[in-house]
């Protein structure tokens, strides 16, 4: 699938292999990602496609914020990974 702005992605190289982040926007082969712990709104990571693997297309307030290009906050950021992250365990344990 098309990783585009807005996308929930896992990196897949780098030091943050493995670590979910958002896509603040998409520059041709680039992704601008932040999670707002290790990469802050203010200093997305820049990173290829090619080391990221799409995981969802989330419908929750963030993702929209995102979308519309309205001003987000680290805190939001991390408090959305952290419940993605929390639904997927328990459908996993259960």
């Amino acid at each position: 699938m098309e990783i585009r702005k807005a996308h929930l992605v896992e990196a897949t190289a780098g030091r943050e292999k493995g670590k979910l982040f958002y896509v603040l926007d998409t520059d041709g082969e680039y992704l601008l990602l932040a999670d707002g712990k290790s990469r802050r709104v203010e200093a997305p990571k820049r990173k290829k496609r090619k080391h990221a693997r799409f995981i969802a297309d989330t419908d929750d307030r963030v993702a929209g914020k995102i979308s519309a290009s309205e001003k987000v906050t680290n805190s939001e950021l991390r408090k959305s990974i952290a419940s993605y992250r929390d639904a997927d365990n328990s459908d996993q344990e259960g």
